[in-house]
């Protein structure tokens, strides 16, 4: 899958993600075949961090 380049975009999506359809940012990047250390760079680029306890990046 072919996730947004834009940070911005790209955080907005991975939490709407985590929202409807994942338990957790590891079971999310299995599914999508993605990185999890590399979506977890892009978002602490714009100040953002996974919250495990919440399953959404803040």
């Amino acid at each position: 899958m072919c996730l947004p380049n834009d940070p911005a975009i790209l955080l907005s999506f991975i939490n709407t993600q985590l929202r409807d359809k994942y338990e957790s940012l590891e079971e999310l990047c299995k599914s999508l075949c993605v990185s999890q250390s590399e979506i977890e760079n892009k978002l602490s680029s714009i100040g953002y961090a996974y919250d495990v306890n919440q399953n959404r990046f803040r």
